[in-house]
């Protein structure tokens, strides 16, 4: 069932999308350059204009206009909100930073609401481009593949719309996508909204291709619509559903990197890691969208990088010390979560280090992102950012199976310590029970994916997300904190048609 559903937001953003999507087309992005296809009615009549669209679509996985959103790393971007409202990170530069962390949001917070703006109007291009690129001709086998990797974004999106802020208005109907004019519609229920976002999931897997690489590394792919329809059945906890698609996406060739950090950096470029399944493809000299500003965002200012690279540091995220705590003194993964930092050599050419903790820093530096070696641009970087990658599919399965049978088996087992293995960590203690598996499982994933976008959801799924807050002192995380606020301006729009979030006023 089609949820054709319009909301009066869409009227503001949408005429102003449309007008410049096809501007974020550059040469860094998808393996295409630059080419104007005179105005929308003929981009979406030529295959030319359609694989302009598609591309255009792809956007939003870096936020649609700047790195301020995406999976990049800015104050909207969904990694960095994920590190911010968790036990994953404080932020050095306080004022709306601690609202982030002690969950002090309004229907107000731009920083919590902005998302909501940004992204639908991707969903309703999507659904125009489905729509008007079935009378295009051109070549079949690339239509089918187009097709189903707009039906993947648009399950992505609404996918990260509704663990933010629950069911909510999307529009698959592109005649109603197309009509500024249309009626606000009340809010779908859940189960409407994650069949929507499972059936997109479905028909894109049925046609896409296992991986891409080269120029077309970036785009969805059977492996990266499978994990996110897995994250889908993981957070409605059917568990049996996400086993059995954790079991597929092991059939399709993927493999840990043998050394963690070499998953973020430079050598993954153009699909060469068996790991990453999903990126943001970055550029270190293109604009600002398609950058890595990781290492600006979290690098202490008085780093001094060892290689020599003038690396630009504003101090500003941290993982905090009671998570930085947990870890294993020998896990490899700490190598790029440092407690002590390089800040120069003395003239033997020896390193100086500076201790974060002793120094009164409020947690460990979280590098995770290796320094760009082209030295291009010390603040950008090229080393692209990973959504989806098959650790986290290995504990995703893990933690399935787990949930499925009441207890662990020795395949959740093997999938955690596949993990632990590369971390130079020894075997989980074998006959864990449910809960005190799931507990392993909960500390590993804060271990391996740190700052990678997903530990807010984890947390929501944990039952664990506002409990962490007030354990920390908050005294404004209420439980219904673990959905956003939809913007005042939505609401007041729709008049009162669309409903805000219980809890908000």
């Amino acid at each position: 069932m089609k949820i054709n559903i319009r909301t009066m937001l869409h009227r503001s953003v949408y005429t102003g999308f449309l007008c410049i999507g096809l501007l974020f087309l550059n040469s860094c992005e998808k393996g295409l350059d630059y080419k104007s296809y005179g105005d929308l009615n003929t981009v979406i009549k030529t295959p030319e204009g359609v694989t302009a669209a598609v591309s255009t679509a792809y956007t939003g996985l870096a936020g649609g206009s700047d790195w301020q959103g995406g999976w990049d790393a800015g104050t909207y971007a969904w990694r960095t909100q994920a590190m911010m409202t968790t036990d994953e990170g404080v932020c050095a530069w306080g004022n709306d930073w601690n609202k982030m962390h002690t969950l002090n949001f309004t229907p107000d917070f731009d920083w919590v609401t902005h998302n909501y703006t940004r992204y639908l109007p991707f969903i309703s291009r999507i659904a125009i481009t489905l729509a008007d690129m079935q009378n295009v001709d051109m070549d079949a086998n690339l239509k089918s593949r187009l097709t189903a990797e707009l039906k993947a974004l648009r399950a992505h999106y609404a996918q990260l719309l509704y663990f933010a802020y629950g069911p909510l208005t999307i529009i698959t109907d592109a005649k109603i996508a197309a009509d500024p004019n249309a009626s606000p519609v009340p809010r779908p229920t859940s189960e409407e909204m994650v069949k929507q976002i499972e059936k997109d999931y479905l028909e894109a897997a049925e046609v896409l291709p296992t991986k891409f690489t080269g120029s077309n590394y970036g785009r969805f792919s059977k492996a990266a619509a499978l994990t996110g329809l897995m994250k889908l059945y993981m957070h409605e906890k059917q568990w049996s559903k996400a086993v059995e698609t954790g079991t597929k996406i092991k059939s399709l060739g993927y493999s840990l990197q043998p050394k963690y950090e070499d998953v973020f950096s430079v050598a993954n470029k153009s699909g060469a890691s068996a790991e990453v399944i999903l990126a943001v493809v970055c550029t270190a000299t293109g604009t600002d969208q398609y950058t890595n500003m990781w290492l600006a965002h979290s690098l202490p200012t008085d780093y001094k990088d060892p290689s020599g690279i003038n690396l630009t540091a504003w101090g500003g995220y941290k993982m905090r010390w009671t998570s930085y705590d947990k870890f294993n003194p020998s896990d490899k993964r700490l190598g790029v979560l440092l407690e002590k930092y390089p800040v120069g050599k003395d003239a033997s050419g020896n390193i100086i280090y500076q201790n974060a903790r002793t120094s009164g820093q409020l947690g460990a530096v979280p590098m995770k992102f290796a320094p760009d070696p082209s030295k291009a641009n010390s603040q950008n970087s090229a080393v692209d950012f990973p959504i989806y990658r098959y650790a986290d599919v290995l504990l995703m399965l893990a933690e399935s199976i787990n949930e499925a049978n009441g207890g662990p088996n020795a395949e959740a087992y093997d999938a955690v310590n596949q993990v632990r293995a590369r971390a130079g960590l020894a075997a989980l203690a074998t006959g864990l029970n449910k809960a005190q598996f799931l507990t392993k499982i909960q500390d590993e994933r804060l271990f391996e994916l740190w700052a990678e976008g997903w530990r807010r959801d984890d947390l929501i799924r944990w039952n664990l997300f506002t409990k962490r807050a007030a354990d920390d002192g908050s005294t404004t995380a209420e439980p219904f904190k673990a959905l956003y606020p939809l913007p005042r301006a939505a609401v007041n729009q729709s008049n009162g048609i669309i409903k805000q979030n219980p809890g908000y006023n």
